[in-house]
């Protein structure tokens, strides 16, 4: 499949310099101890994202600015994301954002958690002086992020299974590999030990309890994404058949799906499953290389990939808040088979 990323760039780039400039709406989902905690603002609570209708969001609405900076922008466009984000991420604002997330240890698991630490592997892998700069800046929200994951998997029995924001196996997946990127042992190893722990002995998903109405990942492609990233090569595939056994081109599990209700922000979600599947079943297809399943997730991947893209551009701000990050990783997962 071509790559498209170099059409859409710009495009994309308009989309996140909006983002970023619209203070409101924003769900803070903040709670309060008091009068005073209750009156705080959005931007005093978290100065470096603090827009994109919602803090997770906001974060991957960086880590899509960053990814974009690499892409060849035009110069007048690529200065005004680079000073948005510069004014954003520096380690004044940050250490805000590390306090409260030490201060809130369950706020944001695990997906903002996964967010925030995959937009510091993409600044401190760029070639660029500058984004590695925001990259050093975030290296303590690396830490405590890290922590928080270590505490979360030690006291923590059970995964969330279905098919939003709290999923253990999508948040936990991209942390992984953000923390491999970023040489970070200790985070690293906290979500191995917890991805085996929790999802190795699974078999036999239920094809039919996928999907929900306001899903936006899949919550068995989610799970087999990790275990690629945790299994030997030679154990995953046995792994992959024996948990989603009969896997057919028409499962549910890889369906497109089509929203009704565009002004129904829960509804959109599922422009985001077909994204986040498309990105899944182009790495899953890639590690399942020669093998039935291998061709039936490929064959899969373009009507998920084409239905996702379809919504990115939109005037409806429930989904233009955050589709284009997804679109991104799917786009990207096809081009150049990424790890994440």
């Amino acid at each position: 499949m071509s790559d498209r990323r170099a059409a859409l760039a710009p495009v994309y780039a308009e989309i996140v310099l909006d983002n970023l400039a619209r203070d409101y709406p924003y769900a803070a989902h903040h709670v309060a101890f008091d009068g005073a905690d209750a009156a705080r603002t959005p931007k005093e609570l978290h100065p470096s994202f603090a827009t994109s209708f919602d803090w997770h969001s906001c974060v991957h609405m960086h880590w899509l600015g960053v990814s974009l900076l690499g892409y060849g922008l035009e110069p007048e466009r690529a200065a005004r994301l680079r000073a948005v984000l510069d004014a954003n991420l520096t380690e004044s604002a940050l250490a805000v954002e590390v306090d409260y997330l030490r201060s809130h240890p369950g706020w944001e698991r695990p997906y903002g958690w996964a967010w925030l630490v995959r937009l510091a592997s993409a600044c401190a892998a760029s070639d660029d002086a500058q984004v590695r700069g925001w990259g050093c800046s975030l290296r303590p929200a690396v830490d405590a992020v890290a922590d928080l994951v270590t505490g979360w998997a030690r006291t923590t029995e059970w995964p969330v299974r279905h098919g939003v924001h709290t999923n253990t196996a999508f948040g936990l997946g991209m942390l992984l590999t953000a923390f491999r990127r970023l040489d970070h042992t200790a985070g690293a190893d906290a979500c191995a030990t917890a991805a085996v722990r929790w999802f190795a002995s699974d078999r036999s998903w239920d094809h039919g309890a996928e999907r929900s109405g306001q899903d936006f990942l899949s919550a068995s492609l989610s799970e087999a994404d990790l275990l690629r990233r945790v299994l030997p090569q030679e154990e995953f595939g046995p792994w992959f058949r024996g948990f989603l056994p009969d896997l057919q081109a028409d499962s549910l599990v890889l369906a497109p799906a089509s929203v009704v209700d565009e002004t129904d922000g829960y509804q959109v979600h599922l422009h985001g499953l077909n994204l986040s599947r498309a990105a899944q079943t182009t790495r899953l297809a890639d590690a399942l290389t020669g093998t039935a399943e291998g061709t039936v997730l490929a064959l899969a991947h373009p009507a998920l990939l084409q239905a996702g893209l379809a919504a990115v551009v939109t005037r409806e701000y429930l989904s233009s808040h955050w589709l284009a990050s997804f679109a991104w990783d799917a786009l990207t997962a096809s081009a150049e088979r990424r790890e994440y």
